[in-house]
């Protein structure tokens, strides 16, 4: 076992701090007030090889491995929720699916572009009736020939209006439930193809997320990721980097909480003498670094399994379900820390509870992982090895 970050990783996880502190936060509380962020992020992301960090380089990708991805993720949600989120859509859920199930052409078509930034990439299973339940889905894709007509709705889709690729998932066959979902890579050119925004969000107000509309969408079948059938095996192993990345960010807000709790820990005085001082706090302030510390050494067991070949879905279960819940809780903390004014805008504590909640329900709730988990340890549950598999790191030329 090794517990020490190479020295590239060291370097990647400042010069991510530097663009947070010097591009994000300066901005963010206006960003959320007005509810999305300054386009020229991508722009500046894509400058410092963030687009595609743990994509190969013939792929057009930085090359770096899995737990690299991690630490972008990490300080990305150190800055807010929504970069972490953009990132994890962008490469976890939809780059990373492409690495792992798409044809050479497909890769060469989509990913490239993708991992250099000049196209946005998405990813679209939630519907309005099918969320935790995804066999409950109603999109369709219809064979035509050369090509699949698909029809339907999704919803809950990060970067909606902004992804020019979205990896979408329909029944090819109703009948055959599980195995009838097929997947697909849909251009957001498509004729028939519209999105729309989800107002009024609770949190991750800056961030993109809505829904699609499918009417008629002629998709081409070569565009169709992996056999017909395979739709529900590959969104449950897309699944398993979405979570990766949720997990690591969700160390990144924990690292917020702490960094504001204790700046205001040390400026604050009540009964004479700092709030510090006060074991009550500092009993907050102690599960915040020990959440923080489980968490982080969940995720990176995750990663280290990604880097090796080894299927990591329970592994990364459990990274997902504790680090979000320690992260909730500590934004909860934090916005007690700092009393009547973290209930303001005053402070960012009150932002960090706001987007605290989302990741507890999305990409699994707390409560489906922990029927995972439990399913794990009673025997009920048990991964095979895919027909397809990330590739290890380092990567091969």
């Amino acid at each position: 076992m090794n517990f020490e970050f190479s020295e590239e990783q060291e370097l990647l996880r400042k010069t991510v701090r530097q663009f947070v502190d010097n591009e994000i936060l300066p901005h963010i509380a206006d960003w959320d007030t007005k509810g999305g962020f300054d386009p020229i992020i991508w722009k500046r992301l894509a400058e410092i090889g963030l687009m595609g960090v743990c994509i190969p380089e013939k792929y057009g990708g930085s090359g770096m491995d899995y737990n690299s991805l991690a630490i972008v993720c990490e300080e990305l949600e150190r800055g807010d929720t929504a970069f972490r989120t953009a990132v994890s859509v962008h490469t976890g859920l939809n780059s990373m699916t492409l690495l792992q199930w798409g044809t050479e052409q497909q890769k060469q078509r989509f990913l490239v572009q993708q991992a250099k930034g000049e196209k946005i990439g998405a990813f679209a299973l939630t519907e309005p009736g099918a969320g935790s339940d995804v066999a409950a889905l109603s999109s369709t894709a219809v064979r035509d020939g050369d090509e699949y007509i698909l029809n339907g709705q999704k919803t809950w889709i990060s970067l909606c209006d902004i992804a020019d690729h979205f990896i979408v998932f329909a029944y090819t066959d109703k009948a055959e439930k599980h195995n009838g979902i097929s997947a697909f890579v849909v251009e957001r050119s498509r004729e028939g193809f519209s999105s729309k925004a989800i107002k009024g969000k609770y949190g991750i107000r800056s961030g993109n997320t809505g829904e699609l509309f499918f009417d008629d969408v002629r998709i081409p079948a070569e565009n169709r990721l992996g056999e017909e059938g395979e739709g529900f095996k590959i969104a449950m192993a897309s699944l398993d980097n979405g979570r990766f990345t949720v997990a690591a960010g969700a160390c990144g807000l924990i690292m917020a909480c702490l960094e504001e709790s204790v700046k205001y820990c040390q400026s604050r005085s009540t009964f004479g003498k700092p709030i510090g001082e006060h074991q009550l706090v500092q009993q907050m302030i102690a599960n915040m670094e020990a959440g923080f510390q489980m968490s982080r050494l969940l995720v990176y067991r995750a990663g280290e399994m990604k880097n090796k070949g080894i299927r990591n879905t329970r592994e990364t279960s459990l990274a997902k379900w504790q680090s979000c819940d320690f992260a909730n809780k500590a934004a909860d903390d934090a916005v007690q820390i700092h009393g009547a004014y973290g209930y303001s805008d005053e402070y960012p504590v009150a932002r960090f509870l706001r987007n605290s909640k989302a990741p507890v329900i999305y990409e699994g709730t707390r409560e489906i992982h922990t029927i995972m988990q439990a399913e794990y340890v009673l025997g009920k549950r048990q991964d095979r090895k895919l027909n397809r598999m990330l590739p290890k790191w380092p990567f091969e030329d």
